[in-house]
């Protein structure tokens, strides 16, 4: 419908030749919008398709027309889109919402936490999955949130799971030392007891990495049930005092540690 729809148009700026001021290394307009902090990619998908966006004085209907130049030569209903404050915060994640600005089975969304807020789109920095809870980081500021999704030099996390059993010392170490499900290996960087019952314990587990479920597939290649799962930190940064489905947000201090400033990084606080 799409394609059938812009054939009907006058001519797009849709392409680029080799002298094209446009030709080189280029990227979808609805990401370069969605990566410039002003909206998510679906809806900057939703304003190009209804010719909210403008490129270079002309509508643009195709969501992948191709941008080299971030938002240089774009318009939003007609206005130049001023970049949104860069703002850095820490949701205290309830169990049962999803991670996700909109679910296509009309499940509750984290983005619930935020209605009312007044705070510019802001997109989840990881994930939590939908029985999971704790602290799950939201930024505009797409640098700092892939520095701190970097798997070599991201910050660790760390989590409290509670399981269906009492682990032993050998068991721990097993976590520590990792086990392979699915082509992928999976290991816990540490591994401890924080308290235990007749029937459960709650364990303290600290991932260098976030492959997807990592906690619950690794606790699973052991015969290990997770009946409760928070992540309590990440890097320095901690849920604290937190209420459930409330944010707050970063000091500088907190931004910088969780992800060190570069030469092209953010700006100073």
């Amino acid at each position: 419908m799409g394609a059938h729809r812009r054939s009907r148009q006058p001519r797009q700026p849709n392409s680029a030749g080799p002298g094209s001021p446009r030709s080189g290394v280029r990227h979808g307009l609805a990401r370069v919008l969605s990566k410039a902090g002003l909206c998510s990619r679906t809806e900057a998908t939703r304003w190009i398709q209804a010719g909210r966006v403008q490129v270079d004085g002309r509508v643009v209907l195709d969501p992948e027309y191709p941008m080299r130049d971030g938002l240089r030569g774009v318009l939003v209903d007609g206005q130049v889109p001023a970049g949104p404050e860069r703002i850095y915060l820490a949701l205290n994640k309830p169990r049962g919402l999803v991670t996700t600005a909109r679910d296509e089975q009309g499940r509750d969304t984290v983005y619930r936490c935020l209605d009312g807020s007044g705070l510019p789109w802001l997109a989840p920095v990881g994930r939590l999955d939908r029985a999971s809870e704790g602290l799950l980081l939201f930024s505009n500021d797409p640098t700092w949130a892939a520095r701190v999704l970097d798997p070599d030099s991201g910050p660790d996390k760390t989590y409290h799971v509670q399981v269906d059993a009492i682990p032993d010392e050998s068991l721990l170490q097993a976590l520590r030392s990792g086990v392979e499900d699915d082509g992928e290996w999976l290991r816990a960087v540490s591994a401890t007891v924080l308290r235990s019952g007749t029937r459960n314990a709650w364990l303290e587990i600290v991932l260098d990495e976030g492959r997807n479920r990592q906690i619950r597939r690794l606790l699973a290649a052991f015969d290990l049930s997770v009946l409760r799962l928070v992540r309590v930190a990440i890097g320095p940064v901690g849920l604290g005092s937190l209420g459930k489905g409330q944010w707050r947000m970063l000091d500088p201090a907190e931004r910088d540690a969780l992800a060190p400033a570069t030469a092209a990084g953010m700006p100073a606080a």
